[in-house]
């Protein structure tokens, strides 16, 4: 079964005395995802509205019979909490980066989470292992975790429609690690725009101190991928409204009003981040500047009612009355009033009819998730005639390039827009609204919900093949038979973040007993032979296993020692003149992000940062690794990315070329090889079929298994010491 999760249902009730009216919601979500629900027919879960407890059980059956919806009742109290105080009065604000009008209540987070409960009570009992879970938007963001914990194996989609916005505002509200964690039980996490995307992510590394690869977060053995997927409309739907008769009459009625004016047409609901005053304070501005243009354009502005009770849209919206009132008083005439105010709910005739009217569509939000009317407006001139004036602010404006962006706080840039709008030669309006429509076309609300299932698959699919790359018990069972029949075995295995776990500081990583133990009986047996290739220098493996039976490798194999030799051998030539050129570079983000550090080596050099602020190092890393590739382009030399460190060395030097000069030659019965990082990948690469390779840590490898970390690894590693001691294979001296 699919189920789609929203805070409200695509059905509104309409109380007529007794009876009771079952219509579709116009507007919102109810519209983007409309044509995909009436295809695929998706359960439908969320809140019907006010109900009074004497009708729940008939409009619930109603629901379900005639719509596939699935009610989620809640009384007056929860509401407040849930929605008036935590949804609207907290995330709202913070996620459209107004934290000022933030409010931060301990009820009205409890009120949240009892209701999220209820809306994954309520998806529980509907589903089963396997079935698409949809849940959109801010009021359900930590639904995807408690779903995740009453049916493991759902499939979980997630989308937000608002804007995500930069880690230090999110983390103003007290909760904001349970609602990041919240989302990170879908599988797919969908925004508007990559850089909500991006924003939700580095939330992620900052608050969780997670990294993601390419999108992709690798979370309790799941595959986490976030990515964006602009939302579309029903473009056909749009582009056909002008056939209908009710659109006709309404645009014949618009007509008579405005005469033969141009008309500039807004429509925003009542809230704080859609810039209605400034939309105001840019027509008076355009006529300051042109006062040709009084008597020739009027403005037609619509603000839709929303929550005028309370105080801050109150205030907002005796603003707006007044700065009206304000400009017609003084720019109007006997015969000629500049802005037409219309505070009311426009019907999907009336709509339609004014986007066919409008010779230009002022869009601008100060913040905005996508805004479909700038989207609607251009689908609906079949003539391609028109212009868009778009905020910046507005997730369209990454789709709607050929429209006038603008920044919504410049009234100057707004107003010379709508100059340029109201005398743009029908040509040019056409030049740039054909290239929309077609974009328009082709990625509508339908290919949209398309894509973000399709997408969701993929997902699902890649944590399915993490799950299978994992070491079962069944797999170690048959690993350890093979291990017990052989008679000459290799282990390859890497030190930091395989044997034992990443430190603060490098120097601080040493090995623990335990890893001296296993370290050392593994090696002490005359079958096999154990080569501990690592990124250390020299000095950190003498220090630690000079007097063990191993064969040690320093640098990612530039340094060589075999067992039983005391001389270290170098394998990459000379020092490497390179780092002279390379040292200024470090040390000057050494200087710029406070807890990084430079660790030089005999043949590299490397920047760590797992002591500086994650958010902080991690964007200066990604910056140091374009400065080198660019500073190293005709150099004999690479820069790979590892855990909370760059490093900068020879081409000539990893461990896959260690392993191809020295070991390939070698036969082994049984051959074992675990690494941690993509320094451990070239020796994957070149390994035999046969050997048993280990990821530690869940995430795409050419290892054909993973572990969870260090610990598992000695496990196994201590399993198979036991093997040889129960044979009582004999060991060396």
């Amino acid at each position: 079964m699919n189920v789609i999760v929203s805070n409200r249902l695509p059905v509104v009730i309409q109380r007529n005395g007794a009876s009771m009216n079952f219509a579709p919601t116009i507007g919102g979500l109810a519209t983007g995802l409309r044509s995909f629900h009436e295809r695929v027919s998706p359960a439908w879960v969320g809140w019907p509205g006010p109900v009074g407890k004497e009708s729940e059980r008939a409009v619930e059956r109603r629901l379900r019979n005639d719509f596939r919806c699935y009610p989620v009742f809640l009384t007056p109290a929860m509401l407040r909490g849930y929605y008036s105080g935590f949804s609207n009065g907290t995330l709202w604000p913070l996620l459209h980066s107004f934290p000022s009008y933030g409010r931060y209540s301990s009820s009205a987070w409890r009120a949240y989470k009892k209701v999220n409960a209820l809306f994954a009570e309520q998806v529980a009992s509907l589903v089963k292992p396997g079935d698409t879970v949809w849940v959109h938007d801010y009021h359900l963001m930590l639904l995807p975790q408690y779903i995740r914990e009453y049916v493991p194996s759902c499939k979980i989609g997630f989308f937000l429609h608002t804007p995500f916005p930069h880690y230090d505002t999110f983390e103003l509200i007290p909760w904001h690690r349970e609602l990041v964690k919240g989302m990170l039980g879908a599988d797919l996490i969908g925004f508007h725009t990559y850089d909500y995307a991006q924003s939700f992510l580095g939330s992620v590394r900052h608050f969780l101190g997670m990294d993601n690869r390419i999108g992709q977060l690798i979370i309790d053995h799941r595959s986490v991928q976030v990515d964006a997927f602009p939302l579309g409309i029903d473009f056909e739907d749009f582009a056909r409204a002008s056939e209908r008769p009710g659109v006709r009459a309404a645009l014949r009625r618009a007509r008579r009003q405005v005469r033969d004016m141009r008309t500039i047409f807004s429509i925003s609901r009542l809230d704080y981040t859609k810039g209605i005053p400034q939309q105001l304070l840019a027509v008076q501005r355009l006529l300051e500047a042109h006062p040709e243009m009084k008597g020739k354009f009027v403005h037609l502005c619509v603000v839709v009612p929303s929550r005028e009770r309370v105080d801050l849209y109150g205030r907002l919206k005796r603003e707006i009355d007044e700065l009206v009132g304000r400009i017609n008083g003084k720019f109007g005439t006997i015969d000629w009033t500049p802005i037409r105010y219309v505070y009311r709910r426009l019907d999907q005739d009336e709509l339609n009819a004014l986007y066919l009217l409008a010779d230009v569509a002022l869009v601008m939000p100060l913040r905005d998730g996508m805004n479909l009317v700038a989207k609607e407006y251009v689908a609906s001139r079949n003539d391609e005639t028109g212009v868009l004036v778009l905020s910046e602010m507005a997730g369209a404006s990454k789709e709607m390039l050929e429209g006038l962006i603008v920044n919504p706080n410049d009234d100057e840039a707004i107003a010379g827009a709508l100059y340029e709008g109201l005398t743009m030669p029908i040509e040019e309006q056409a030049r740039r609204n054909r290239i929309m429509r077609s974009r328009l076309e082709k990625t509508d609300s339908e290919q949209w919900a398309e894509r973000f299932l399709d997408r969701l698959e993929e997902s699902v699919s890649s944590s399915r093949s993490l799950s299978t790359m994992l070491m079962s018990q069944h797999t170690k069972s048959g690993l350890r038979k093979a291990f017990r029949a052989s008679r000459k075995r290799a282990f390859l295995l890497d030190y930091d973040g395989t044997l034992v776990p990443f430190a603060s500081k490098p120097s601080e990583a040493a090995p623990s007993p335990r890893v001296q133990s296993v370290l050392r009986s593994l090696a002490s047996s005359r079958r096999n032979e154990v080569y501990l290739i690592s990124g250390r220098v020299r000095a950190d493996l003498e220090r630690w296993f000079g007097d063990a039976p191993l064969s040690l490798v320093a640098e990612h194999g530039a340094w060589f020692r075999a067992k039983g030799s005391g001389d270290w051998k170098p394998l990459a030539g000379t020092e490497p003149r390179w780092k002279n050129r390379i040292r200024p570079v470090l040390e000057l983000f050494t200087d710029r992000i406070p807890g990084s550090s430079i660790e030089e080596k005999d043949f590299s050099m490397a920047w760590h940062y797992r002591e500086s602020d994650i958010e902080s190092g991690a964007m200066a890393a990604k910056e140091l690794i374009d400065a080198l590739t660019h500073l190293t382009a005709n150099l004999d030399i690479g820069v790979m990315a590892g855990n909370k460190v760059v490093e900068v060395k020879s081409t000539q030097v990893n461990k896959g070329l260690f392993y191809s000069r020295y070991l390939a030659s070698r036969r082994y019965g049984f051959m074992f090889c675990a690494g941690d990082d993509e320094t451990d990948e070239f020796l994957f690469e070149v390994l035999p079929s046969k050997c048993i390779s280990v990821k530690v840590g869940i995430s795409a490898s050419s290892a054909k298994y993973s572990v969870d970390c260090p610990d598992a690894v000695l496990a196994f590693l201590e399993n198979l010491v036991n093997v040889d001691s129960q044979r009582g294979v004999q060991r060396s001296t």
